[in-house]
C-alpha cells in the first residue's frame, strides 16, 4: 500500500468513527483504499444523503483535529470473536448486539494469518492496516457520494450504504481532483450515450448486457474496420468461435475454476439431463457431479483463448507454419456482481478485440514488440497520448497461478526485456499477473486527466503444456509453442465508454455516426439540399438532412447538441453559385466553399482518421 492508499485508508477509519458518533446504532462492514479515494459500508435504518455530508466532515474534521494516534493492536482469534459478540469491533464502545460484519469478515481471514485490530480515539476497527501515524495527517479530504451495494457484492445479502470520499496531501490536489470530477459528471458516458442514442440497457434483456443503438454500431464498425486493417497488415487471420464451449474445454484450459466466481453458471448437457429425469437427485448433487467432471456440461465463454488453441491444434504444424496469429472480435461472458455494474464499464457480456499468437521461443522477443507497438498505434489514433504501462508479475500467492517457477521466470524476464526494447515507460507489480503468465497492461490519460487501463499483452508458457500443443521443429522432434494473449482495446464496451468521456461525444469525424447535416435556411432550398445529401451518400459519408420547418437558429442548436462535426448551411446564395457554408460543432463557421472542395477536405479528413 503506498503512502496515498494509506492516507485514504485512514481517512475511511476517520469517516467511520465520525458516522459512529452520530448515529451509535450504525453496523459497520468494511471500508477500503480504492483508487479514486475511499468508502466505507454501513448498515443503517436512516438513510444517508449529501444533505448530511456537512455534518459529518464537521465531526471528521473535529476527531482529526484531535490527532488520534492509530494504534496496532494484534490479538487471538477467540479474543477478536469475543469483542465481535460484544458489538466492540467497528464501534466506539460495548453494545447489546454483535458485529455482525464484522464478525463475518473475521471468519474469512485464513488461519495462518494475525488478527489485527486498530485504534484511534474509542473506535476500535478490525483491521490488516496500515495507517499513517495519527488522524492529524489528514489534511485534505471531501465526501462526493453516496450508493447502495450489496454486503460483498452479492445481491443475496443485505443491501448496505457506501458513503465514498476523497482525501489528498494537499488543498490544492483535492482541489484540482473535485474539479475534474464536475468535469467527469458532465462528460459521463452513460449519460451522453443516452442523449446521443449510442447504447441502450434494458433490464428485461438483462443487467449488464448492452444493446448496441445503430448510431453506436458505426462507432463499433469503424473502430473495428481500422483495427482490421492493421491486423492484416501484420499478418493475422481473422476467424468466428461459438459464444458457448464445452465445460471440459475451460477445465483444461484453468479459466474453470480459476474465475468461477465470475462465470455464469454451467449448463447441463442436454443429454444428461435426459438420462438423468427418471433418478432422484437434489440440485445440488447435479451441481457437485458436474463441477467434478462425472457429467457433461457447457460455458458461456469468460474468454476466447481455449478456442483459438482448439484452431491451431486442429492440424499438424510445422516450425515453417510460426508464427501462426488468430485473430477475433469474440464477444465473451462474465457474472460480475450487480452492485459492481456500471454502464459499459462493468459489463457482463463484451466484445474484445481478441488475438492470440502462437509461435517459437526464438520468435517472442519480435513477436512482443509488435504486439506492444499495435498497441501504442491504436492509443495514439484515437487520440489518448500519455502513455504508462505496469509489468503485471505473479505474486506471492501461489495457488492463484499454474505453472512451473521456471516457466514464469522465464516469461517474466521475456516480457520485462521487450518492453524494455520497446521504449514504453513502465512500472512493475507483482501479483498483477494473469493466472497463466505475465502481462503488460496499458495505461492511459484522457481528456480531463484521469487514468484508463486499456490495452493488455500477456506472454504465456502454461497454456501450450495444459493443451499439449506442438509443432515440429527443424530438427524433426515436437516442441511446444509458446502464446502470446493481446487485445489493444480490451472491450469494445469499455473502449467506447472511455472515448465517449474523453472526446464529451465530440467525436472526431471518422468515428462520429452522423459526419455531415445539411441545413436549408427554408423549406425553398430542401431541394437543393437534398442534392448535396445524395452526392456526399455517393462519396460514402454518413449524412442526413433536416428538413424541419424551424428557423435556422434553431436547427444549428440541435445540430451542435447532437454534435454532429460538419454543418452545410444552403440558401439562395448557396443555390445559386453550387456553394454551401460550412460550420464545424467545434470552431462554427469556417466559410463559403464549393462542394468538390468540401467533399475533398473531408475525404482527406477521414481517410488519415485525424483526431
Amino acid at each position: 500500500m503506498n503512502e496515498l492508499e494509506k492516507l485514504r485508508h485512514s481517512a475511511a477509519h476517520v469517516l467511520a468513527t465520525a458516522l459512529l458518533e452520530i448515529w451509535p446504532e450504525a453496523q459497520l462492514a468494511a471500508g477500503p483504499p480504492v483508487e479514486e479515494g475511499f468508502y466505507y459500508d454501513v448498515e443503517l435504518d436512516h438513510r444517508i444523503s449529501p444533505q448530511d455530508f456537512p455534518a459529518i466532515e464537521e465531526r471528521m474534521r473535529r476527531i482529526i483535529a484531535e490527532k488520534q494516534p492509530f494504534k496496532r493492536i494484534e490479538v487471538s482469534r477467540e479474543e477478536a470473536r469475543q469483542l465481535g459478540l460484544k458489538g466492540r469491533l467497528g464501534a466506539l464502545s460495548e453494545r447489546k448486539f454483535p458485529s455482525r460484519y464484522k464478525l463475518d469478515i473475521l471468519e474469512s481471514i485464513p488461519e495462518n494469518e494475525p488478527i489485527t485490530l486498530y485504534q484511534n480515539g474509542s473506535f476500535i476497527d478490525l483491521c490488516a492496516g496500515p495507517h499513517v501515524e495519527d488522524t492529524g495527517s489528514i489534511k485534505s479530504f471531501k465526501l462526493t457520494h453516496v450508493s447502495s451495494a450489496y454486503y460483498k457484492g452479492d445481491e443475496k445479502n443485505p443491501q448496505l450504504q457506501r458513503i465514498y470520499g476523497t482525501a489528498f496531501f494537499s488543498a490544492k490536489e483535492l482541489e484540482d481532483y473535485l474539479k475534474q470530477l464536475e468535469q467527469a459528471k458532465k462528460r459521463d458516458h452513460r449519460k451522453i450515450g443516452k442523449e446521443l442514442e449510442l447504447f441502450l440497457i434494458d433490464e428485461r434483456v438483462g443487467a449488464g448486457l448492452p444493446l448496441w443503438l445503430p448510431k453506436g454500431a458505426v462507432i463499433r464498425r469503424e473502430l473495428q474496420n481500422f483495427l482490421t486493417e492493421e491486423l492484416l497488415k501484420r499478418g493475422y487471420q481473422l476467424v468466428y468461435t461459438p459464444h458457448i464451449g464445452s465445460l471440459d474445454l475451460f477445465r483444461t484450459s484453468g479459466h474453470y475454476p480459476y474465475y468461477r466466481e465470475s462465470q455464469f453458471p454451467p449448463i447441463l448437457d442436454p443429454n444428461e439431463l435426459k438420462a438423468l429425469e427418471d433418478k432422484t437427485g437434489s440440485c445440488a448433487e447435479l451441481a457437485n457431479r458436474l463441477e467434478k467432471g462425472e457429467i457433461g456440461g457447457y460455458l458461456l465463454k469468460p474468454m476466447n483463448c481455449p478456442m483459438h488453441i482448439r484452431i491451431f491444434d486442429s492440424k499438424p504444424r510445422s516450425y515453417r507454419d510460426l508464427p501462426v496469429r488468430i485473430a477475433e472480435f469474440g464477444t465473451v461472458y462474465r457474472f460480475e456482481k450487480s452492485g459492481e455494474l456500471s454502464g459499459l464499464t462493468r459489463v457482463r457480456g463484451f466484445t474484445q478485440d481478441d488475438a492470440h499468437i502462437f509461435c517459437m521461443e526464438s520468435q517472442v522477443e519480435g513477436e512482443l514488440m509488435d504486439c506492444l507497438d499495435l498497441v501504442k498505434v491504436v492509443i495514439q489514433k484515437v487520440g489518448l497520448l500519455d502513455t504508462k504501462a505496469r509489468l503485471g508479475l505473479r505474486g506471492e500467492e501461489k495457488e492463484k497461478y499454474v505453472g512451473s517457477p521456471e516457466c514464469w521466470k522465464k516469461a517474466e524476464e521475456d516480457l520485462r526485456r521487450a518492453a524494455a526494447k520497446s521504449g514504453i515507460d513502465f512500472v512493475e507489480e507483482p501479483g498483477e499477473a494473469a493466472f497463466y503468465g505475465p502481462k503488460v497492461d496499458f495505461l492511459v490519460k484522457d481528456a480531463i486527466g484521469r487514468s484508463w487501463q486499456l490495452g493488455t499483452v500477456q506472454l504465456d508458457y502454461n497454456l501450450p503444456a495444459r493443451f499439449s500443443l506442438s509443432y515440429v521443429g527443424e530438427d524433426g522432434q515436437l516442441h511446444a509453442p509458446v502464446i502470446i494473449h493481446r487485445a489493444p482495446f480490451g472491450s469494445l464496451e469499455r473502449f467506447l465508454a472511455i472515448l465517449i468521456e474523453h472526446y464529451e461525444g465530440h467525436f472526431p469525424l471518422w468515428l462520429a455516426p452522423e459526419q455531415v447535416r445539411i441545413i436549408p435556411v427554408s423549406e425553398a432550398f430542401i431541394a437543393y439540399g437534398e442534392k448535396i445529401k445524395e452526392i456526399l451518400q455517393q462519396n460514402q459519408f454518413r449524412v442526413s438532412l433536416d428538413r424541419k420547418n424551424d428557423t435556422l437558429g434553431a436547427k444549428i442548436r440541435v445540430a451542435q447538441l447532437q454534435k454532429v462535426p460538419y454543418m452545410l448551411i444552403v440558401g439562395k446564395k448557396e443555390e445559386q453559385m453550387s456553394r454551401v457554408s460550412v460550420r464545424t460543432s467545434k470552431k462554427g463557421n469556417i466559410g463559403e466553399m464549393s462542394l468538390d472542395t468540401f467533399i475533398s477536405l473531408i475525404t482527406a479528413e477521414y481517410k488519415e482518421r485525424r483526431v
